[in-house]
């Protein structure tokens, strides 16, 4: 008896947790469309400013100066690894890690690489081995344009004072709820134009620039890079709920073949001790018969 009573335990152990991943699964797909919607209304819209911004500067004759824009030798690169401040996300947080050090040791090789958190997750375990030099984990928590513009003010001040040669964003980017793929995406610098991908339609149309044009792009660069950030770390959120979507509702159905099993395991043992109590009984009786 002693026996099923530790199935009886692990039976309801099991139905209890497999009542928790499947709250947090339908949590996490709630959470999903809003921020699905979210990114998918800012992708046409980041897309279209970047295309603007190399198209002008594409037509700028020599350099347009700006300082984003600055070619160094790199020897110093910051990655910044965009995770979760929450874990049960399958392999969510762990990606970005192994991208980060992978980086690290063979793409940036022989020189000096730093880290900037953002998410609680990345930052734990990176701190463990590497350098990070900040962590930021109140961004999610309020998740505007204005405050991601802060942390993108704060990288373009460290480039433009030559504290790093290269600024490097990893993160997830958000495909469906099943598939996130891991991006190493150049922050800063800004990368050149490519004058050969600009089709003739556009470099045919005549414009007038209202003030000139390298003022234009001077305006439009840091405008650039916030919204480069900020669709950055919304795709990563996508990706997060739909992560932790996609576990949980494998933890569900891992839960439920478990309690299956315990469940028939807890009647062959209950048959079973059933069975040795019934031959105690007839024995006994042909013993006293006897």
């Amino acid at each position: 008896m002693a026996n099923l009573k530790e199935i009886r335990n692990r039976i309801a152990s099991v139905s209890s947790t497999m009542q928790i991943t499947s709250a947090m699964k339908m949590v996490s797909a709630a959470k999903l469309k809003k921020a699905q919607d979210a990114i998918t209304a800012m992708r046409p819209y980041a897309n279209k400013l970047t295309e603007l911004l190399q198209n002008l500067s594409a037509t700028l004759e020599g350099d347009s100066g700006s300082k984003f824009a600055d070619q160094r030798k790199v020897n110093k690169v910051l990655l910044v690894a965009i995770t979760s401040n929450r874990g049960l996300a399958g392999a969510f947080n762990s990606n970005i890690v192994k991208e980060c050090k992978a980086a690290k040791n063979t793409r940036y090789e022989g020189r000096e690489v730093s880290f900037l958190s953002i998410g609680k997750k990345g930052g734990d375990i990176l701190k463990k081995t590497e350098n990070v030099i900040d962590s930021n984990i109140e961004i999610f928590d309020d998740l505007t344009f204005s405050n991601v513009a802060e942390i993108a003010e704060s990288l373009m001040a460290q480039f433009e004072e030559e504290a790093f040669d290269k600024i490097v964003l990893v993160y997830n980017k958000f495909k469906n709820a099943a598939t996130q793929i891991v991006m190493h995406e150049q922050f800063l610098p800004i990368k050149p134009a490519e004058k050969t991908e600009i089709d003739d339609s556009t470099t045919a149309t005549d414009y007038i620039f209202e003030p000139s044009k390298s003022e234009i792009v001077e305006q439009l660069i840091p405008k650039s890079l916030k919204t480069q950030l900020f669709k950055a770390i919304r795709d990563s959120v996508a990706s997060e709920h739909g992560a932790r979507m996609t576990a949980m509702h494998k933890a569900t159905d891992n839960a439920g073949e478990l309690k299956d099993a315990l469940t028939l395991e807890y009647n062959k043992a209950r048959q079973a001790s059933i069975t040795a109590e019934i031959l105690e009984i007839v024995g006994g009786a042909e013993a006293l018969n006897g």
